[in-house]
């Protein structure tokens, strides 16, 4: 019997660029750390951000070779390189420079400095990258474990705080169950089209017809896909484990979860719905409506009555979450072609303004990374004002105040849903906005109006290293230019409406 010959997929070297940027560059910076003497302050941080502005140019070339030659499907219809993809690759990449840079200053101030933190940083945003690009379910399931594992061992990273051990350890176990919940229903997806491939699914779901109730495993396999991802984004009800979480984790590390996380987890629902799932539309959209509604709700009210602004800011994500589903829900209307680049302009802008805000979170912390209740921020504007300010812009954007990046991203998908007839879901988000800006105002009041009570004086002094005042500077710049000239980005947005199928 003569030997088989072995066929290996054709590899599009230039569009897997970034991911070996990122994968080669963490494993050389671990070996050159690990055969050194402790490297200076913020050279770990700095080179972290190499690797990402290394990153985002080769993003750019791809995405100007996608405007010559088209999109396309990659590796054997692994991945799909399009215009949405690097739209994506873009906003993580930018996010893992930001918090980077935010982390540098808090692991010396912690006594935690060394590489380790930052290559798990690198390999939850080589995980977001690949689920953002998957055109296969079991891939897109390898980026979703890849970013979970890293979040979960950066989220018990402080090892001196009982809370972040805490915090790391419920993530671990509930992110378990909602990855078993994501595999199952990709197996029952699989059972019922006999693909699990993305584009594979769309079609054969355009082309078969089921009857008599014969689209029961489908139908389960759909709820159990949206349960994972749900959970990942933190959605009501989903979302018990995000305030623990936030508030226990270290605060750079909330604020990467925040960022890229979501990012990731969004991204893989719009390409599954969009791609895979878009004559089912009349069976998921009610849900994603359920969850838009119950998110935008909960998390407003219950981000109202917190009195630690980590546990507010994790509440406000689930009410930010909820607002990104009313996008999607708009996808499932017939026709509609505002909801999809409505969501990632609300996801990239979101992004930026979680980064800034937590930074300066973590500044107001002090040593110990313990002091985040609200009265933290008590007298800061008198302090600090310029980080004040800044905090007061990122606040106001979260709220939705014109001339803020926020109130584009939140006009988008209100727009988007009042387009397709949802006039309720989008009456009931702009109310929900009302009583979540008073959230924001607690805080600013705090900031700005509060008197000084007894041992404020003795608190330890602010300090803004320069790294963390780059970001929380371009943080507040972003959100102001997106604010008074948002064109670039609702093009840039508008241009992945083009999906490689």
């Amino acid at each position: 019997m003569g030997a088989q010959t072995m066929t290996y997929p054709a590899i599009d070297w230039l569009a897997i660029t970034p991911l070996i940027i990122l994968l080669g560059g963490m494993m050389i910076n671990l070996v050159v750390a690990a055969l050194t003497r402790v490297w200076p302050r913020a050279w770990y941080a700095i080179g972290t951000v190499e690797l990402a502005v290394a990153a985002i140019i080769v993003e750019m070339f791809i995405w100007h070779d996608i405007n010559q030659d088209g999109s396309r499907i990659i590796i054997n219809n692994a991945l799909s390189i399009d215009h949405f993809t690097m739209f994506c690759w873009i906003g993580i990449a930018g996010a893992l420079a930001l918090v980077s840079l935010s982390t540098a200053e808090y692991l010396r101030r912690e006594g935690l400095e060394g590489p380790e933190v930052y290559a798990l940083y690198v390999c939850a945003a080589l995980g977001a990258m690949i689920m953002t690009a998957s055109n296969d379910m079991i891939v897109l399931f390898l980026g979703l474990e890849t970013l979970s594992i890293a979040l979960y061992v950066l989220a018990a990273s402080h090892r001196r705080r009982a809370d972040s051990q805490e915090s790391g350890l419920k993530y671990f176990i509930l992110g378990g169950f909602a990855s078993a919940f994501f595999l199952y229903g990709i197996a029952l997806i699989y059972g019922s089209t006999g693909t699990t491939n993305i584009s594979g699914i769309g079609n054969v779901l355009s082309t078969e017809v089921f009857v008599n109730g014969d689209d029961a495993m489908l139908l389960a396999g759909i709820a159990l896909l949206i349960v994972g991802l749900a959970f990942k984004v933190a959605v009501v009800p989903f979302h018990f484990w995000t305030p623990d979480v936030y508030q226990g984790a270290p605060t750079p590390v909330t604020s990467f979860m925040a960022s890229v996380g979501k990012f990731a987890a969004f991204a893989a629902l719009l390409r599954v719905v969009t791609i895979a799932l878009p004559t089912r539309a009349e069976d998921w959209r009610p849900v994603i409506w359920v969850l838009a509604i119950l998110s935008v709700v909960v998390g407003s009210v219950l981000a109202v009555v917190q009195t630690d602004v980590k546990r507010m800011l994790a509440y406000s994500s689930i009410s930010h979450a909820g607002f990104m589903m009313i996008g999607i829900e708009s996808i499932g209307h017939s026709g509609d072609v505002d909801g999809l680049p409505a969501t990632l302009m609300y996801l990239m802008i979101y992004s930026v303004l979680v980064i800034g805000t937590f930074t300066v979170v973590s500044l107001v912390t002090r040593t110990g990374d313990n002091g985040s209740d609200i009265g933290s921020f008590r007298g800061l504007g008198k302090e600090r004002p310029a980080l004040a300010l800044a905090m007061t812009v990122f606040l106001l954007a979260q709220a939705g105040m014109p001339l803020t990046s926020g109130f584009i991203a939140k006009f988008g998908v209100i727009q988007a849903a009042a387009a397709n007839q949802s006039y309720a879901i989008a009456i009931i988000a702009m109310v929900a906005s009302v009583i979540a800006a008073l959230l924001y105002l607690r805080i600013m009041i705090s900031m700005w109006l509060s008197d000084e009570e007894s041992g404020d004086d003795k608190r330890e002094a602010i300090q803004v290293p320069f790294t963390a005042g780059i970001v929380v500077a371009g943080s507040a710049f972003f959100t102001l230019l997106v604010g008074v000239w948002p064109s670039w980005l609702i093009d840039a947005s508008q241009a992945a409406l083009q999906l490689a199928k």
